[in-house]
């Protein structure tokens, strides 16, 4: 009998292994969908994705493409890739087109106050401007930290810059309500400070992989 069950279980799993896979895609092309903006609730998220993602790309530190990567853009493991040193990277790009404007996607991971936080930034045409974020966690304490996740909060970055006038990336600071900073800046969650952290980490360190990349459309393709 015991037999038996392990193998009924064994088929099940199988059977279920390619449908869990699939859900999972399906998942993260809807948070790559709603970091620029796009609604897709009643939606079928395979063509809104093909629609929108013009382009998969994986670029190293330096900005160049790769052009053989030992895996596809969408495919890497993005906490992997961070416990490597930055030169040996493989940086998932996803190239958008919405209403005929250039976006940028970037990848982002890092760690919460319970767990791992991750999300994608949006970068408008200019490689600068963040036209849309999302987040999500696996284990931030609701009401606090987890309204990371919360359409409000994600909004917030909206038209924020990560470099400053001197085209130095700065990345974007999350600051306690009525706090202050020298860069663009956003509100933190009351109550969710090291949540808030987090992301701003996050942020920094994810973003700041690509700024050879994203620096290249300063001052219209130079460096000044």
């Amino acid at each position: 009998m015991v037999v038996i069950v392990a193998l009924l279980l064994a088929l099940v799993s199988g059977m279920l292994s390619d449908k869990q896979t699939e859900n999972v895609e399906l998942d993260k092309k809807k948070q790559i969908l709603t970091s620029l903006n796009i609604n897709t609730q009643d939606q079928d998220v395979n063509e809104l994705y093909n629609k929108y993602i013009t382009k998969e790309v994986v670029i190293d530190s330096k900005g160049n493409e790769i052009e053989n990567p030992e895996s596809q853009a969408f495919y890497i493991d993005v906490k992997k890739e961070l416990s490597k040193p930055l030169e040996n990277r493989a940086l998932p790009l996803y190239i958008a087109d919405v209403d005929g404007s250039t976006k940028y996607i970037i990848s982002l991971y890092g760690a919460g106050l319970w767990g791992p936080i991750w999300g994608y930034v949006a970068l408008d045409e200019d490689k600068n401007t963040i036209f849309g974020s999302y987040y999500s966690h696996a284990s931030e304490t609701p009401g606090l930290g987890a309204e990371i996740a919360d359409h409000h909060f994600q909004t917030k970055f909206i038209g924020k810059e990560i470099f400053n006038s001197q085209h130095e990336f700065v990345s974007v600071a999350i600051v306690k309500p009525g706090q202050t900073a020298e860069r663009d800046y956003v509100d933190g969650i009351s109550g969710g400070t090291i949540t808030s952290n987090g992301v701003e980490s996050m942020l920094m360190n994810c973003i700041g992989q690509y700024e050879q990349y994203l620096k290249l459309s300063i001052n219209g393709g130079t460096e000044e």
